[in-house]
């Protein structure tokens, strides 16, 4: 079986980069499985750090702009409310009650019940333990940056306790019952197989009504504002979020394969198999993808008849299309592209026009193609999918300017704030967390100025405006399912030019709603975009865009030369796409 060395030479077969080896799989832990322990902290890390700058983000918000918009402008009649509520029964009851969220019991408990969890018999949990102390700990960790960072001055009420020094937002006590008592929940509900179903479900609530309890407690007793209680529990909800996602979702990895597994597996799918005429290449992002991911994509190859296909990497210089054009001149009549967004754009932009058709097997950050497209987000199942398909023709975009070369993009271009996140977002990051990374370069790019645009559709009049950000798509949606243009499909001969210009405090907050939702219906060719408070949508054939200043820009989330100028057109059809037979 070839295999690819660097610089997209191919080898010839030999002992495989993936094979077992003697005593490779002995020790019981998979090649694939030694790196999950710290790609779970810097997963947990960079999510942390996002979870900080959100809550951070809220707070200024509300103690700044947004302090005389509802509910912030009812927050002091509640407080006063809770005051007339006062009664010397309740006094005593809310202090015991506020004493379920104080810094000493949290530990106390965190500490007894870890304890339990991997010393008591038969209850060896440590995965249970270590999920439950980190969610607290970090939940501690970020109150400490928000109170430094935000500066909130308690309810102008007669407190009930010795106020601490530190900020009113977020609740501390709040926080932290929210992270032990509804980390329990959910141990309760994963994990304590004994109990019944209904017995798991009313233990759970009790122990989610505490971070309630306590946060109501807080209020009567005038100590913080209705926004720092959820400021609190908002805090303890990510901070379990965070860490079960990153610990308790990992905890059933597979058993470690037996040595030659894979050639086993290879052999029997090359004794089934239907064989495909023609040759298969596999270009692929070495940066991105492991030794086992293209164990996983040559089984699936091998499966579907692709019994010698060739595997070649991308290099820094050349990030895939010299590589499909190369293999384009070998005669080959099946191109796989394992990577991001940018490998998929550099392949496709090779095999535009050609009929060779290309199969996908996503491996980025953003894989906005494979999403628009229907396909599986893991690479060997999509891969699988493609195969089990048939090819369908796909539309590409076509975009030059000033100092940018004339080239296709599969999925979005475009200028402003959201090429600014592109060049600002480390790739260490983005493969640690995937498309989330984003999320910190925002912090540092929202004050970016507004540009002025012209903007000239189809050939017709030029219109001027302004925006922050300015988006040439082929397709719709974007990560996480938001539906930037929910009725753009990738094969109907458009484009859609998105303008996204918030306005005033509570601009970017309309703008993230209009995208999650949908920005605006299709407008037909030529005609006056779609407006909604944030956001405006034009679909044509072709767009001219022209900025008052030079703008940084991107191509299918890659980071390009600055400039003042993009054109962009539809190339209906351009590309041949093997797709699952429920696309036809």
């Amino acid at each position: 079986m070839p295999t690819a060395i660097p610089g997209g030479s191919v080898a010839e077969p030999g002992p495989r980069p993936g094979a077992a080896r003697p005593g490779a799989l002995r020790s019981g832990r998979a090649p694939a499985l030694t790196t999950g322990r710290g790609l779970a902290a810097a997963r947990i890390t960079a999510l942390t750090v996002c979870q900080a700058a959100l809550l951070i983000g809220f707070g200024l918000l509300i103690t700044g702009p947004a302090r005389h918009v509802w509910p912030m402008t009812v927050e002091d009649r509640v407080d006063e409310g809770f005051v007339r509520l006062r009664t010397s029964g309740l006094d005593t009851a809310t202090a015991w009650g506020s004493q379920a969220g104080n810094t000493v019991a949290i530990v106390a408990l965190t500490v007894v019940v870890c304890g339990l969890l991997v010393f008591a018999p038969r209850l060896p949990k440590w995965r249970e333990a270590v999920f439950l102390a980190t969610a607290v700990s970090l939940q501690a960790l970020v109150f400490l940056a928000i109170t430094s960072a935000v500066d909130r001055h308690r309810p102008e009420v007669h407190r009930l306790d010795h106020s601490p020094p530190t900020s009113s937002y977020t609740s501390g006590h709040t926080g932290a019952a929210t992270a032990l008592y509804g980390g329990l929940a959910v141990l309760v509900l994963a994990r304590a197989r004994r109990l019944s179903r209904p017995w798991r479900i009313a233990v759970a609530v009790l122990l989610l009504l505490i971070p309630l309890a306590v946060g109501t407690c807080r209020m009567y007793r005038g100590m913080h504002h209705p926004t720092d209680v959820a400021g609190g529990m908002l805090n303890g909800a990510l901070s379990l979020l965070v860490v079960g996602r990153s610990v308790l979702a990992a905890d059933r990895a597979p058993a470690p394969l037996p040595e030659h597994a894979a050639d086993l597996a290879v052999a029997e799918a090359r004794r089934t198999a239907t064989p495909v005429p023609g040759t298969a290449v596999v270009v692929v992002n070495p940066v991105a993808t492991g030794e086992a991911d293209r164990e996983a994509l040559r089984l699936v190859l091998e499966r579907h008849g692709h019994a010698r296909a060739r595997f070649v990497e991308t290099t820094a210089d050349d990030p895939g299309g010299g590589q499909a054009r190369q293999a384009l001149a070998d005669g080959a009549t099946l191109v796989v592209a394992c990577g991001g967004d940018g490998t998929v754009t550099a392949v496709a932009d090779a095999l535009a026009g050609t009929g060779v058709p290309l199969a996908l097997a996503p491996h980025g950050t953003g894989n906005l193609l494979a999403r628009n497209l229907g396909l599986p987000l893991d690479a060997a199942a999509a891969l699988d999918a493609a195969l089990a398909g048939a090819p369908r023709p796909v539309d590409l975009g076509r975009i030059e300017g000033d100092g940018l070369p004339e080239r296709y993009f599969v999925a979005m271009s475009g200028a402003g704030l959201d090429a600014a996140l592109m060049e600002r977002t480390p790739e260490r990051v983005k493969s640690a967390v995937g498309w989330p990374a984003y999320v910190l370069a925002a912090l540092r790019t929202l004050r970016s100025p507004r540009m002025d645009v012209t903007l000239r559709l189809d050939g017709g009049e030029r219109v001027r405006s302004t925006a922050r950000m300015v988006l040439l798509a082929n397709v719709g949606t974007l990560q996480a399912g938001a539906a930037l243009v929910p009725d753009a499909r990738f094969d109907d001969g458009l484009l859609h030019v998105v303008l996204v210009d918030p306005h005033g405090p509570l601009g970017w907050p309309a703008a993230v709603v209009g995208v999650v939702r949908g920005a605006s219906a299709r407008t037909r060719p030529g005609a006056p975009g779609a407006r909604s408070a944030a956001v405006t949508v034009h679909a044509c054939r072709e767009a001219e865009v022209e900025f008052g200043a030079a703008q940084p820009r991107e191509v299918d989330g890659d980071p390009v030369t600055a400039g003042r100028r993009l054109s962009a057109r539809v190339a209906p059809g351009a590309l041949t796409v093997l797709l699952p037979d429920r696309e036809r």
